[in-house]
């Protein structure tokens, strides 16, 4: 997705319904947003080397035009991604180091779209955050806004800070539409022939509607029972491949309740999804023929094949609305890579040395 090139600090549980119908893939959790300081209020001397063995306290990271990133802000961004992959396992020292260098490059990107936004004059009212709120609220099941405060408490959030955020990723997504999102064209041509060379992917599931007849046996019956039910199911069974209304004969004589109502009715289902011992009596049989008696650890079942639906491709006027939605975001995802790779050729970005402190 595009924003996921992009994404800044927004609690993660209200990410998704804050993002209106954007982009769906989960964030990695971030840390609550640092705004660097401009490179005009520090010291402009040239500062002494540290002695042999030292580590930053802070520093400079990089230098993106006039803005500056500092080691600070990178480990303080860096810390809750650190945290969540280490619940997936250690991490070593280098691991770390190259979180921390993912996530100063993540900064980077961020300068230089905050650079583009002031540049371009984009704002974000009010009334807009507001309703994003609002949005925010009614998708995670209509909380209040205490509820709201209460969630952002716990993250250790302000409702003023919650507010910065979802201004500043309302104003990237807005840059995105000028710069990006509306220079990306899918044409009537390219999306059948996406269809054409990927028919495999619209492939409809084999599907198979049954019905079934129940004769209970208790495992713990003594064998006179046992074949009392056998001789029932057998005249069932008869009665079955003889004409007999199939859904009738259900409900007359299945031990299972519900097919009092529905007549033994099994439902579609795919391969897979049926009991072992019925779809295996159930797959060679064709469409109105009764299979053979089926016994399983509760019973007795007799199983009538009512359709087959073979896999079909879906017409193309079914699938056309989400393939050009796929070339359509996939052309996002590339046309926003060149963007920030052009941005990122004319801007001035100074990496200082990060050994020993990311």
């Amino acid at each position: 997705m595009i924003i996921s090139h992009m994404q800044r600090a927004v609690p993660t549980v209200f990410l998704s319904a804050l993002l209106l119908g954007g982009c769906a893939s989960a964030p990695a959790p971030v840390a609550e947003p640092v705004k660097p300081p401009t490179a005009a209020l520090l010291p402009q001397q040239t500062l002494p080397p540290l002695p042999a063995g030292s580590v930053h306290v802070n520093g400079i990271a990089a230098i993106v035009n006039d803005d500056i990133i500092t080691f600070h802000e990178v480990r303080r961004e860096a810390q809750p991604v650190i945290a969540e992959s280490e619940k997936k396992g250690l991490l070593d020292d280098k691991a770390r180091s190259n979180l921390r260098k993912t996530v100063l490059d993540r900064m980077i990107e961020k300068q230089l779209t905050d650079q583009k936004v002031k540049e371009l004059g984009i704002k974000i009212t009010d009334d807009e955050v507001r309703q994003a709120i609002e949005d925010v609220k009614r998708q995670n099941n209509n909380m209040s806004q205490q509820q709201l405060l209460d969630a952002l408490k716990r993250q250790g959030y302000t409702l003023d800070q919650y507010e910065n955020q979802i201004r500043e990723q309302l104003e990237r997504l807005r840059l995105v539409s000028l710069e990006v999102r509306s220079k990306a064209y899918v044409s009537p041509e390219e999306v059948k022939e996406y269809y054409a060379t990927h028919l495999n992917n619209y492939v409809e599931d084999e599907q198979f509607k049954a019905r079934h007849i129940f004769i209970k046996i208790d495992e713990k019956a003594p064998a006179a029972e046992a074949q009392k039910a056998m001789a029932k199911a057998l005249n069932v069974l008869y009665q079955a491949r003889s004409g007999k209304d199939f859904a009738e004969l259900a409900r007359k004589y299945s031990d299972d309740p519900a097919a009092k109502q529905d007549g033994g009715d099994l439902g579609t289902f795919k391969r897979g999804e049926m009991l072992p011992e019925l779809e295996k009596a159930l797959l060679p049989l064709k469409p109105g023929e009764v299979g053979e008696l089926v016994s399983t650890p509760s019973g007795l079942h007799i199983v009538k094949l009512e359709e087959h639906i073979s896999g079909k491709v879906k017409p193309f006027e079914q699938v056309k609305a989400s393939i050009e939605d796929q070339l359509y975001r996939r052309k996002q995802d590339e046309r926003f890579a060149q963007w920030m790779k052009d941005l990122r050729a004319k801007a001035s970005i100074e990496l200082k040395d990060t050994k020993g402190v990311l």
